[in-house]
Formats: C-alpha cells, structure tokens, sequence
C-alpha cells in the first residue's frame, strides 16, 4: 500500500488550533493514521522527577495529528492539493498532484 503522506513531506493543517501552519513530516504512524509535523499541535507534558538529582519539569512536544487532517504541498504550485497515483512509462509509482497533474516524489 502506497502512502499519500510521507516523511519530510511538506504538509498544512486543514482544521483545528495549527489550521492553516506548514510543517514538516518528522514521523508517520501508519498503524494509527497518525503524522507529527514539526512544531505544530504543541502540548504540554509533566515529567515526575526520577531520582533526587533530577528535577520534574513541563515539557512541550508535538502531538500526533490524524493524516484526514492534513494536505501534501505541492512544490511546483505551492498548493495544499490532493494526492493521486501514476504509473510511470519505465513502471514506477509516482505520487502526483492533482492540481496541477505534477509528480511530488
């Protein structure tokens, strides 16, 4: 099964608190159709302080946000488009945009 959202894709938010932010792809969790995008969907975390040295703190992270809620921009329109499918003449996959008919791989 081909993917639509890679790693290092360029991606915009389509909904929620980061609509409209661009990101990068830092993981994709296929298993739970789930990206985190670079610095977008920030939470706050509280870490239990582990041994007397060490003192508990409150951390942000990225959130994993669900792939429905997210579009690959195209580098050549500079759109958030929809991603379809193409056979290649030496019969490779290619993922392609569907604005302005462009490969994205």
């Amino acid at each position: 099964m081909a993917a639509k959202v890679r790693r290092n894709d360029t991606v915009e938010v389509t909904t929620g608190k980061d609509r409209g932010k661009r990101g990068e792809v830092r993981r994709v969790l296929p298993a739970e159709q789930r990206v985190v995008v670079a610095g977008l969907n920030m939470v706050k975390r509280h870490r239990r302080q582990r041994n007397p040295q060490e003192a508990s703190a409150i951390i942000t992270l990225e959130a994993p946000l669900h792939v429905s809620n997210v579009k690959v921009v195209c580098r050549s329109c500079n759109e958030a488009v929809r991603v379809g499918f193409k056979f290649l003449d030496d019969g490779r996959k290619v993922r392609v945009c569907k604005n302005c008919n462009e490969a994205i791989d």
